[in-house]
């Protein structure tokens, strides 16, 4: 089946997820969708599938124009998803899983289900137990048993989103020996990814997205540097290098020999320094390490080895408290998840912020948010919930709730998801407080906000730090090379 989308866009309200892509997906082909977090590769592959309906656009399946009002006829019409967290029952056993695939007509009919299922099953290399709850499958059986639940509703079109997270070496070769049958038997298959490696491995074409839009496409053989150009964007040579007089001041945070576990490839030991008022930005592939690496310096994880300290004091063996108290603050990418609390109204998140103990005025409360709602020009009123504002007005929240004098700001992804607006005026306030002395540490999947705010770029590579240095040293071609693993 060929695939056309013209001049698609999606929004939510003022983000524009998908800001008029255009591309065309061959059949009988592997075609890749590379690009970071926030690029829009999700929200473009729902639109295809029917999960959400797009603003504007065309799509057309063998040249018949097609929009979609579920993923039930998305699949009646040969397109199938497999999401990042597959669509299984855990109570009921696999059997019971892949005959929900099918709306009506199975009752009574098992033993011809199970020998459908051990029959693809079989096809592919892949070992179910028709008997086993899905609750005990692994994520990459989970997967398996998602695919072969599609293709035995007869999709043509088979759409992949982020596969190899979370799964073995064993089942990634499993998986793409799978991927590579089908495209054989001429199905199509569209891997959407933010990694190099799989996109390098296994697709016969690729395109990749940034900020919304399409940034290049290419066929093999791909150039590491370029896809990784396209990913990240290109960037005006900057200004000379000027050591900010703070920074020469003993370290806010250093990090010696630290090592830890998690994420996708936990992170070997290295060694870090945070001066006052530096700001250090932190790329790499998402699942690199960034992330641990933050949790690392908020408290919130702890190292399996090295010493951690905040102004010359060891903190091993404290908490996420301690290091609050020693002048860390964390605002984590999920701002709804991790950062507020939903329910509470925006005068009830200043009220748990700035108030003592139990006694809270709640008065001062209701003054302190609106004073807040103006300085940090958030679009809402005291009584206003924190889920009903948009993701802009979400981070603003958040900032107007950091202390007025923060020691050490380590921000994930402050930008993602805003328009350029909210993003500009998010720098604004923290290129203020570091002016003021603050030590911010973030994480960014854009390499031109690195390289235009920050003092210094520290790139992760499979759990490794594979470079540390000044952006005015640097270049974005030698950033990418190291976020590609060849530095």
């Amino acid at each position: 089946m060929r695939i056309e989308l013209n001049d698609i866009h999606k929004h939510y309200g003022r983000v524009r997820a998908n800001n008029g892509i255009s591309l065309e997906i061959a059949p009988g082909t592997i075609h890749g969708i590379l690009g970071e977090n926030g690029a829009g590769k999700s929200t473009l592959m729902k639109v295809l599938a029917g999960y959400t309906k797009k603003t504007s656009g065309t799509i057309l399946l063998d040249g018949t124009s097609s929009d979609f009002a579920s993923p039930r006829e998305a699949t009646e019409r040969g397109i199938g998803m497999l999401y990042q967290d597959p669509l299984d029952f855990g109570p009921m056993s696999v059997l019971e899983n892949f005959m929900m695939g099918f709306a009506r007509g199975f009752s009574g009919k098992e033993a011809f289900f199970r020998q459908k299922l051990q029959d693809i099953a079989l096809h592919f290399r892949f070992t179910l137990n028709p008997q086993t709850a899905a609750r005990n499958l692994t994520v990459g059986e989970r997967q398996q048993l998602e695919l072969v639940r599609l293709l035995a509703m007869g999709v043509e079109v088979l759409i992949l989103d982020e596969p190899t997270t979370g799964i073995s070496s064993v089942q990634r070769q499993t998986l793409f020996a799978a991927l590579r049958k089908l495209a054989g038997e001429q199905k199509t298959i569209v891997l959407v990814s933010h990694k190099l490696e799989d996109v390098e491995a296994l697709c016969d074409r690729v395109t990749v997205l940034r900020q919304g839009k399409v940034t290049g496409d290419a066929a093999p053989p791909f150039e590491t540097a370029k896809l990784v150009a396209w990913m990240f964007g290109t960037l005006p040579a900057g200004p000379p290098c000027a050591l900010k007089p703070e920074m020469s001041d003993r370290a806010t945070l250093s990090m010696e020999r630290v090592s830890a576990s998690g994420g996708r490839a936990g992170l070997r030991p290295f060694d870090f320094r945070l001066g006052k008022g530096e700001i250090v930005g932190l790329a790499g592939l998402e699942g690199s390490g960034q992330e641990l690496f933050l949790r690392l310096a908020a408290g919130l994880r702890k190292p399996v080895q090295g010493r951690i300290r905040i102004r010359g004091v060891d903190m091993a063996g404290r908490d996420h408290h301690a290091f609050m108290e020693e002048g860390v603050t964390f605002l984590p990418a999920a701002r709804l998840e991790e950062g507020l609390m939903p329910g509470l109204t925006i005068a009830e998140h200043f009220a748990l912020r700035f108030g003592k103990g139990i006694q809270v005025s709640w008065k001062k409360a209701a003054d302190r948010a609106t004073d807040g709602i103006r300085q940090f020009r958030i679009v809402g009123d005291p009584e206003s919930p924190a889920e009903s504002l948009s993701g802009g007005n979400q981070q603003r929240l958040l900032l107007a709730l950091l202390p007025s004098e923060p020691l050490i700001l380590l921000l994930e992804h402050p930008t993602r998801g805003l328009d350029l607006d909210s993003v500009r005026w998010v720098w604004e306030k923290l290129t203020t407080f570091a002016a003021k002395g603050a030590s911010i540490l973030f994480s960014s999947s854009e390499l031109d906000e690195i390289l235009q705010v920050a003092d210094r770029v520290v790139v992760f590579y499979n759990g490794t730090v594979v470079k540390d240095a000044r952006c005015c040293d640097t270049s974005l071609h030698e950033v990418a090379q190291a976020i590609a693993g060849k530095a």
